[in-house]
């Protein structure tokens, strides 16, 4: 996971955060746009015409967005299914 300044953090946070630090994001659709729309404006930014978007570009956007999800399932997601596995008893065990 690329560990950004605190200055590109707070720049980016802006974009979707109100004034009273609360997500402006709603529901799973909203989510999900907001992740589309990044990637589509990032995939077209400095006006990048079609005939220019290339596989290794296209490439690095589906990695970036692997890598989040990675990431994300590896800090939440896992610590999350062992607190749920210790409740309630490991499916695993014979």
């Amino acid at each position: 996971m690329p560990y950004i300044t605190n200055t590109a953090r707070k720049n980016l946070a802006n974009l979707c955060i109100n004034s009273e630090g609360e997500l402006q994001i709603e529901t799973e659709g909203e989510l999900n746009y907001l992740i589309t729309k990044i990637c589509v404006k990032y995939l077209y930014k400095n006006n990048m015409i079609m005939n220019k978007i290339n596989y290794k570009r296209l490439n690095d956007i589906i990695g970036v967005l692997e890598c989040a999800k990675l990431e994300f399932y590896r800090r939440m997601v896992s610590p999350y299914e062992d607190t749920k596995c210790k409740e309630n008893g490991d499916v695993f065990s014979i």
